[in-house]
């Protein structure tokens, strides 16, 4: 009988992808080809997907500053273009929880920069 050489190694191999596969469906978490494959491919989900989130809450961002400029009888893209001459330095993240949380302090901005 040969002698197998890298038994040890491989088996502490299976087991890290198999503890990373764990929770997935049937085949996915048991047989280390499937395994491996579906690892494979929810570390490369993970990495787009970061990158997605930003884009996916500047344009919830966006649309909730619209709502409330709408709200106001202003455009979006005139209300943003009126805070960048005005040198108004906020954040479309800060505009946005201003938009929803406190409408007294996005009116008193949207006066602002009217005036």
């Amino acid at each position: 009988m040969s002698k197998v050489r890298w038994a040890v190694a491989t088996k502490r191999r299976h087991k890290r992808i198999l503890k990373r596969a764990k929770g997935q469906y049937a085949g996915r978490s048991k047989r280390i080809r499937q395994a491996s494959e579906s690892v494979q491919k929810g570390l490369y989900y993970s990495f787009r997907d970061r990158k997605q989130k930003k884009r996916n809450f500047r344009a919830l961002w966006i649309t909730r500053i619209n709502i409330a400029c709408e709200e106001m009888g202003v455009s979006y893209s005139k209300f943003i273009g009126a805070l960048n001459k005005a040198k108004i330095m906020l954040n479309r993240k800060m505009l946005a929880d201003l938009a929803v949380n406190d409408k007294k302090a996005f009116q008193a901005i949207v006066k602002a920069i009217q005036s």
